[in-house]
């Protein structure tokens, strides 16, 4: 699984599809693999951070730095369970841990303010000033409970988010 001149076998994908949590239909699946082994030019079985910025809409993304040491790397099966967090059928909490994971970008489980600046930096781009990013930063933690001092857990991301109508979808285009 995972080589361009291989074919998914039904349990493959059935196993894909439960490393998944079920959240593509076989169909789906099988458009994924077909899209994986375009990405997968050398025929590896993983797809290298170059190969994700093939993908105009990856590439064009403010966070497509911060996602690549996420999806570098990755074979079939992960590749599947990275997008699944992009599913119209994913749950809040498998989109929050995404956000969290985007936002975390040392790894350590929590998120400092300067971690969130970060993410803010690349959003607006020019469009605010590092002092602007940081009031309204210290405004939004104050409202929550926090301080710029604080450090995010997964579970207050939860408790941030959790309120919040996240619309984090990709179309799986089934042929």
């Amino acid at each position: 699984m995972g080589n361009a001149s291989s074919m998914l076998t039904q349990y493959d994908i059935e196993e894909v599809q439960d490393h998944c949590n079920n959240l593509f239909s076989q169909q789906e699946i099988v458009s994924l693999y077909e899209r994986f082994c375009q990405l997968d030019r050398n025929a590896k079985g993983f797809i290298s951070a170059d190969e994700f910025l093939s993908v105009p809409e990856f590439a064009m993304n403010p966070l497509s730095q911060r996602l690549l040491k996420m999806v570098d790397g990755l074979n079939f099966k992960d590749f599947v369970a990275f997008l699944s967090a992009f599913s119209a059928k994913a749950s809040k909490q498998q989109k929050i841990e995404l956000i969290f994971k985007v936002y975390d970008s040392d790894c350590n489980g929590k998120v400092s303010f300067n971690d969130v600046l970060e993410v803010l930096r690349d959003l607006s781009g020019p469009f605010m000033s590092d002092e602007q990013r940081e009031q309204v930063l210290v405004q939004v933690l104050k409202e929550a409970g926090y301080t710029r001092e604080s450090y995010l857990l997964l579970d207050d991301f939860v408790k941030v988010f959790g309120n919040s109508d996240l619309k984090m979808e990709v179309e799986v285009p089934v042929d």
